[in-house]
Formats: structure tokens, C-alpha cells, sequence
């Protein structure tokens, strides 16, 4: 009877993957047929305006790689702070504060940054986006750093210690340096993320059809301009859509699959 059981159980536990396969490659290779098919090089020479996607990819590496340079290091910081100093009720707060965060809604996120950065200052603005990309890549990125630096072995610190070394050099030069391929792992995931995300800047950058660099106004985005472009009536405009599409799914992918390689190959 148990192995009756152990088997429907296995049969379904492979279907799913199945099914959930299935669509995966569904949606890719929908976007891959007719991404490919709107791409041109004159998209990556011309703005939007000009029907091009220049101003939008340079503007979505813009925000994304901002949010980094915040959420990185403060994450990373909080990460090493909740396992490396923090033993009592201070990093249990922020412990669940992280795993609240990284199952909020995008949206939600996006609505709380248009409350503080968007609404008292008149409108739409790229600081506003930079601070709800990087709110959401904080979390990600303590929960990976304290679970990386949980699998550094105990002995591996008070070996260092023995030697005389400081705390923070102990940390910095031995516990780190044994955790940095998860590190990196959960900083390449985190990233690949929030460059996707469309919610939250529908709610606080938005979108520009020019090319701009000036974070006190309307801040060029891919993902938020797919979102219009797509409810276009227009042809070419659909097309545009399908090609951001497929720029954007290929970054994604690129990124996951460089953190799985990173991993497999650490040695």
C-alpha cells in the first residue's frame, strides 16, 4: 500500500513539473517567435520616439543598476549584521521583516514609495523608482547573505580568532570570502528581479519616450513602456512591444542562468 501511495504521489509530483514545464516553454518560445521577428538594429540606435528602444534599455539599466548600488551593500550589510553580530530580539525583527518584504506585492511597494516620493513632490520621477526596485532587492538580499554565512563553519571564525585577528577581519577576510559564491548567487537574482519589474514603476517613475538621464522627472523604462505599448492599437506599436519582450526575457535569463553557473562551477 505504501508503495501504491509512493507512486501516485511521484506520478503526480512529475506531471506537475510536466504541466508547469509545459508553460514555461509556452511563453518563451511565444516571445522568442515573435521577438525575433521585430528585432532590428535600428532599435537599439533610435529612442522610442524614433521607434527605437534605446532611451528605454539604457533608462531600465539606469534604474536597476542604482537600485543595486543601494540595495546591495545595505542588504549585504543587514545579512551580515543578523548573523554575524546580531544574536537576540534586533535581528529576529529584521529576519522577519525581510521575509514579510519579499512576499509584499511589487504593487504594494510601489503604492507605499508613491506615498513619500512621488505625491509630495508633484509627479513621477526616477529617485521615486530607484528607491521601490531597491526596497525590493534589500530583502532578497539578507535573507541570502544570512543563510550563506549560516553554512560557514563555526570553526572556520574561531580558527581566525586564534590567530589573533579582529572581528571584522575575521568576517571580512574568512566568513565572507567561504560564502561569497551564494553571496553573488542571491545578488544576481535579486538584480535579475527587480529588472523586471513593472508595478511599482507604473506608480512612481513611469515612463518617457526620449532619452533622459534626469531622475527629478519621468525616467525611462522598459517594462513600464511594454505595458503601454501593448494596449496600442497600433502594429508597429505591438511589435515594439514583442521585441522589449524578448530584450528583457533574454536579460532575465542570462542572469539566472550566470548565478546557476556561478554555483555549479564555485570551485
Amino acid at each position: 500500500m505504501r508503495l501504491l501511495i509512493n507512486k501516485i504521489f511521484l506520478s503526480l509530483s512529475i506531471l506537475s513539473a510536466l504541466i508547469g514545464l509545459a508553460f514555461l516553454g509556452w511563453i518563451l518560445v511565444t516571445i522568442f517567435i515573435h521577438g525575433i521577428s521585430s528585432l532590428h538594429l535600428s532599435l537599439f540606435l533610435n529612442d522610442l520616439v524614433d521607434g527605437g528602444l534605446r532611451n528605454l534599455i539604457i533608462g531600465q539599466l539606469v534604474l536597476a543598476g542604482l537600485a543595486g548600488a543601494i540595495g546591495i551593500p545595505l542588504g549585504m550589510l543587514a545579512g551580515i549584521y543578523t548573523r554575524e553580530y546580531g544574536h537576540g530580539k534586533y535581528a529576529e525583527i529584521i529576519r522577519d521583516l525581510s521575509d514579510i518584504m519579499m512576499s509584499a506585492p511589487s504593487i504594494v511597494i510601489g503604492a507605499f514609495v508613491y506615498a513619500f516620493a512621488v505625491a509630495p513632490f508633484g509627479g513621477a520621477n526616477g529617485f521615486a523608482g530607484v528607491i521601490a526596485l531597491s526596497i525590493m532587492m534589500i530583502p532578497i538580499i539578507i535573507n541570502t547573505t544570512d543563510s550563506m554565512l549560516s553554512l560557514v563553519p563555526k570553526e572556520l571564525r574561531e580558527a581566525g580568532v586564534a590567530l589573533g585577528a579582529s572581528r571584522y577581519r575575521v568576517i571580512l577576510d574568512i566568513v565572507i570570502k567561504a560564502a561569497k559564491v551564494g553571496i553573488m548567487t542571491g545578488v544576481l537574482l535579486a538584480f535579475a528581479r527587480i529588472a523586471g519589474e513593472t508595478a511599482p514603476l507604473l506608480f512612481t517613475s513611469e515612463t518617457s519616450n526620449y532619452f533622459s538621464l534626469d531622475l527629478t522627472s519621468s525616467f525611462p523604462s522598459l517594462t513600464v513602456s511594454i505595458y503601454n505599448l501593448a494596449n496600442e492599437p497600433q502594429e508597429s506599436s505591438r511589435d515594439l512591444a514583442w521585441a522589449a519582450s524578448f530584450i528583457l526575457t533574454m536579460l532575465v535569463l542570462i542572469i539566472n542562468l550566470s548565478g546557476r553557473y556561478i554555483t555549479r562551477n564555485k570551485k
